[in-house]
């Protein structure tokens, strides 16, 4: 197992026997097409990680306390095709703990065999993707397992949601439901679209989040940033709303390509993931608290 401590936690926390959270690095970065970098973006999340503070003012709670290992990385960096099966082998095998399972990339394409399992695993699964791009090519430069084509195979195997999204390739158009996409110049200025993607949700929820669904002003650091984005409180509004009404099932964090002069991204990588756990345990944290 990894020799990475999530957060700094101490010792009972972390380990894979007590830890109810399990986390899955995959530092590919075999396809990306223009920036390169996110080989490297674990690390910068661990730094940012290691240095946040651990009490979430929002949900009252201090979410470490369900416990986050971190696994043996994904080591495949060139050969996406093989990085696409020791991922879906590893999520198959790490799904039987019954832990809750999550992944840090690495560029996109490490989510399709994280979907793939989860949707074989898991009957009925609506995976919601929150991006920047469509991503649904059925192959780019020769191979499926391109960061282009990250949710094309869960377009055709579950019910994908995708939101945030502001470019795409002409050849995606006959792969979108539109029904179940929402565009971010669609978004900004109301919520009533909150509750409609909801409605549209099963009850099990896999969520892969690339950054670039933020803004570029508050997310430079990834391979592609577009302008349009979404913005912090937007976006936690919504996955609260997901969280509580859901069961989510698991999820993923892609494409932080760290800019060294600005750790800024690093952080919001960061505080992302501990807000997902915060809204994934809260009231479970809640309840422990109010035996204690």
């Amino acid at each position: 197992m990894s020799n990475r401590i999530y957060a700094g936690l101490e010792s009972g926390k972390n380990e894979f026997e007590t830890a109810r959270v399990l986390l899955q690095s995959v530092p590919f970065d075999g396809t990306s097409t223009w920036g390169k970098g996110a080989d490297q973006g674990f690390e910068a999340f661990c730094d940012a990680s290691d240095n946040m503070e651990i009490y979430d003012i929002e949900t009252d709670s201090e979410p470490y306390l369900i416990g986050v290992h971190i696994l043996d990385e994904i080591a495949e960096r060139k050969d996406a095709q093989k990085m696409f099966q020791a991922t879906y082998e590893t999520t198959q095998k790490m799904l039987k703990t019954g832990k809750f399972l999550t992944a840090f990339g690495g560029e996109h394409s490490i989510s399709i065999g994280i979907i793939k399992a989860h949707y074989e695993h898991f009957e009925n699964l609506t995976v919601l993707q929150m991006d920047a791009h469509t991503d649904l090519r059925p192959e780019y430069h020769g191979t499926p397992y391109n960061h282009a084509c990250a949710v094309y195979d869960a377009s055709k195997n579950a019910n994908l949601i995708q939101v945030g999204i502001r470019s795409m390739d002409v050849s995606e158009k006959e792969h979108l439901d539109y029904n179940k996409v929402y565009f971010a110049e669609n978004i900004m200025d109301n919520d009533y679209w909150m509750e409609e993607a909801l409605g549209k949700m099963t009850d099990n929820v896999y969520i892969t989040f690339d950054l670039d669904c933020f803004d570029s002003s508050i997310m430079p650091s990834t391979g592609t940033p577009e302008p349009g984005g979404m913005y912090w409180y937007q976006v936690l509004d919504f996955l609260r709303r997901v969280f509580r009404r859901k069961n989510v099932v698991g999820f993923d964090i892609v494409e932080l390509a760290p800019n060294p002069h600005n750790p800024a991204p690093n952080f919001i990588a960061a505080k992302l993931y501990y807000k997902m756990l915060a809204y994934k345990f809260e009231n479970e944290l809640k309840n422990s608290e109010d035996h204690d």
